[in-house]
C-alpha cells in the first residue's frame, strides 16, 4: 500500500504549519510515497524538501514552491525530470540518485543549480553530461555508477573519462566526489584545442 504526500504531510504536520516550514523531511515513509501531489504546492516558505527513498515515479506539484533550494528525490522510481518548471529559477541542489533516470532533458531551465548528484542511473550517452553546459553555475556534479561512468572504471580509463566531462563542463569544481585538479583542467583544456 502506498500513500500520496498529502496524507504523510497532514499526519505530520498541522494544515496552519505547512506555509511557514523551511525543512521537510519525508523520507523513507511506510507504506513508501508513491505520488508528489499539489499539497506540496502550500510549502511556500520551503527551502530543503526530501523525499527519498519512496516509490515516487515522477516529479509534480511544486508549483509555488517558490522558496526552494535543495531538492532530494533519490531513490525512488523517476524515470524524467519534468515537473521541475515551478522551481527552476531558485533551485541549486537536487538530488536525483538511484532512480531511473537515462536522460536530464529538464535539468535546462534550473539556472541557478549548483550541485547534481545524478549518481546510480542509467546515462549512457555524452550528449547528456553536454546538456549540462546550459548551467552556469554548476559546480558539483556526481555520475558515479551510470554506464558512462561504469564503462570507464571498468575499462581503467577513468582519468580520460574525467576529463571527456571536465571538457564539457569546464566551469566545475569537483566530479565525483573528487576535486578537479589543475592538472585536469589543463588537459580537458588541451582536449578542447
Amino acid at each position: 500500500m502506498a500513500t500520496p504526500v498529502k496524507a504523510v504531510l497532514l499526519e505530520r504536520h498541522t494544515k496552519e504549519d505547512l506555509p511557514n516550514l523551511a525543512d521537510v523531511d519525508l523520507c523513507g515513509h511506510c507504506p513508501p510515497i508513491d505520488k508528489m501531489d499539489a499539497s506540496l504546492g502550500s510549502l511556500t516558505a520551503c527551502r530543503r524538501l526530501s523525499l527519498s527513498t519512496n516509490n515516487i515515479d515522477r516529479i509534480a506539484g511544486l508549483s509555488g514552491m517558490t522558496s526552494l533550494e535543495i531538492l532530494s528525490l533519490g531513490r525512488n522510481c523517476i524515470k524524467r525530470l519534468d515537473g521541475l518548471d515551478a522551481v527552476a529559477p531558485n533551485l541549486r541542489e537536487l538530488w536525483v540518485s538511484y532512480n531511473q533516470l537515462e536522460k536530464l532533458a529538464g535539468v535546462e531551465q534550473c539556472t541557478s543549480l549548483r550541485v547534481l548528484y545524478v549518481s546510480n542511473n542509467r546515462l549512457k550517452d555524452w550528449g547528456e553530461v553536454a546538456r549540462l553546459a546550459a548551467l552556469p553555475c554548476l559546480e558539483d556534479l556526481l555520475l558515479v555508477g551510470n554506464p558512462l561512468q561504469a564503462e570507464a572504471r571498468d575499462s581503467g580509463t577513468l582519468p580520460q573519462y574525467r576529463l571527456e566531462v571536465l571538457r564539457r563542463l569546464p566551469k566545475l569544481k569537483k566530479l565525483d566526489g573528487e576535486l578537479i585538479s589543475a592538472e585536469e583542467r589543463k588537459a580537458a583544456l588541451q582536449l578542447q584545442g
